[in-house]
């Protein structure tokens, strides 16, 4: 089954088009970053407007990237949410105007399933259920236990600020460029992760939660003490790899705590813009040394994409064929047909 993704919740205007839920036959992204850097995150309207004008060239792109046309499309997903509102009704009004010309089924796809299908683009091998997945981003930091693509419980998520973004503020207090992550990661590289003690926060806590925003005060306010106190530059590097150390231990913490009480569990898969960091693939593979930590293949499948979309769109259409039923957004059990329009 072939089916176009088509991802548009940020500043990212994506299109794909995947087959069988793993076969990215096409997938193209225009990307804003640069636009954004110099304001230091993304303006929600100046995104929209950026979504309008790359919204057609990207699905052209991708068409005939894939050399494909509309009749062979059998379905399109598109990402229904969470989002930026302007930016998300330019993805779904043109999936939605789609659907209708070419006569194809719709499938609105969360944003997070989507990440959360990832891993299984392009896999050298068949990801295996039961699964303890991590889904970290700007937007959200969730932890899952799943049995099924659409079957799941959420085991933890961020209290107050997401990873991501946690990664985009640091870099700002740091004088770093956005995006934060591969900012601070980059900075990282040449600085001492030991050299200041920065908090893992609700370590000491039986949770399966993540909290971010002390560890942002604790950063404030230890830059502040080290102007104060510096005889020379501030240590940047070494900051940076202190930073990025608490925010990686904290959610390797909580993935060693997840597995412990699903035993289980047949793999790790760590997923979402956070995933792309290398530091906290490495802090994960050592903690769950028995267990397979997956993340996706190339680093463009971890921040938003429309191939993620097209596969959680896939394997939506196959269990609402099945007759199954999903718990992935909420508690409640959901019908699949309410993805389906």
């Amino acid at each position: 089954m072939i089916i176009l993704g088509i991802e548009s919740s940020c500043d990212e205007t994506a299109v794909a088009i995947v087959e069988n839920g793993s076969t990215v036959l096409s997938n193209s992204i225009a990307s804003t970053k640069e636009v954004f850097a110099n304001s230091g995150g993304v303006v929600p309207e100046d995104a929209a407007r950026r979504q309008v004008e790359c919204i057609l060239p990207t699905l052209h792109a991708a068409l005939h990237d894939a050399n494909m046309k509309a009749k062979d499309i059998d379905a399109i997903a598109v990402t229904r949410g969470p989002g930026l509102l302007g930016s998300l009704l330019v993805g779904t009004v043109t999936a939605r105007t789609l659907s209708v010309l070419w006569k194809k089924p719709l499938i609105g796809v969360h944003h997070t399933f989507g990440h959360l299908s990832s891993t299984w683009l392009s896999a050298d091998s068949i990801p295996q259920f039961p699964c303890i997945t991590l889904s970290a981003s700007g937007g959200h930091t969730d932890i899952w236990y799943r049995t099924a693509h659409t079957k799941g419980q959420l085991l933890g998520r961020t209290r107050d600020d997401a990873a991501g973004e946690a990664f985009d503020k640091g870099a700002s207090m740091l004088g770093l460029p956005y995006p934060g992550g591969p900012s601070i990661a980059k900075a990282a590289e040449s600085g001492n992760e030991k050299a200041f003690n920065l908090p893992i926060a609700l370590s000491g806590e039986d949770t399966l939660d993540c909290s971010f925003s002390g560890l942002k005060t604790a950063l404030k306010n230890t830059i502040r003490d080290e102007v104060r106190s510096a005889k020379c530059e501030l240590r940047v590097c070494d900051l940076a790899a202190s930073y990025q150390y608490a925010i990686c231990a904290q959610l390797v913490d909580r993935l060693k705590r997840a597995c412990a009480q699903y035993p289980d569990v047949q793999e790790v898969h760590i997923v979402g813009g956070v995933s792309a960091n290398i530091r906290l693939r490495d802090l994960a593979q050592e903690a769950v040394r028995n267990l397979r930590v997956r993340t996706p293949v190339e680093i463009r499948l971890c921040t938003d994409n429309a191939a993620m979309i097209a596969a959680a769109g896939f394997f939506i259409h196959r269990e609402c064929e099945a007759g199954s039923t999903t718990n992935f957004e909420t508690a409640a059990t959901i019908p699949l047909d309410a993805f389906i329009s």
